[in-house]
């Protein structure tokens, strides 16, 4: 996937300024894709140049005009194509995991630290991913909201942000905990 197919994503909720974009991608889509700013900003060019999306210009008065930009036929084209394609599994890459893999030949203190800070981060993006999902949703229960809201899409992949962030919380707490338990023991080596 490109970042392409992620702001295309975004944009089928309605018509967005580049800034508006960065902040739908904060709130709903960095919890299965990250992106800088100024990356959506190249990226929203690019999809111009290519046909994808249209911006317009828009007047305001005592502020800087804005651009709107919105998904074209041809941008919903390459989604449906994308939306075709056989997906790649996914993959992590985390720095704290190979941390924790080094631990038996390291100090233990600095890993169980960032351990318990990252738990704190996930439980912070969890209770974020959490409101989402009720604005979402309004005042309709969810399996309602599953059954006949709007868009779908975007709730499907905030519950499954908020299944992640949950779990790494879990797995952080439980390996700081373990990690803490041992160098307190200090269990020796292979035992």
């Amino acid at each position: 996937m490109a970042l392409r197919h992620a702001v295309l994503a975004a944009l089928l909720d309605g018509e967005f300024s580049g800034y508006q974009l960065a902040k739908a991608f904060d709130i709903g889509v960095a919890n299965f894709w990250h992106a800088l700013p100024q990356q959506l900003y190249a990226e929203l060019a690019r999809l111009e140049g290519d046909g994808l999306v249209a911006g317009r210009e828009v007047v305001q008065d005592g502020r800087p005009n804005k651009r709107l930009f919105r998904v074209t036929d041809a941008g919903f084209a390459e989604l449906e194509r994308f939306a075709a394609a056989a997906a790649k599994p996914s993959f992590i890459r985390d720095d704290l995991l190979v941390k924790v893999q080094a631990v038996d030949g390291v100090d233990a203190a600095p890993v169980i630290e960032q351990l318990r800070e990252r738990a704190a981060v996930a439980e912070g993006k969890a209770e974020a991913l959490a409101a989402l999902l009720r604005t979402l949703r309004g005042d309709r229960d969810e399996g309602s909201f599953l059954r006949s809201g709007k868009r779908v899409g975007p709730y499907l992949t905030c519950l499954r942000g908020l299944a992640f962030e949950r779990e790494t919380r879990e797995w952080c707490l439980r390996a700081a905990e373990v990690l803490a338990a041992r160098r307190e023991a200090a269990v020796p080596e292979g035992a």
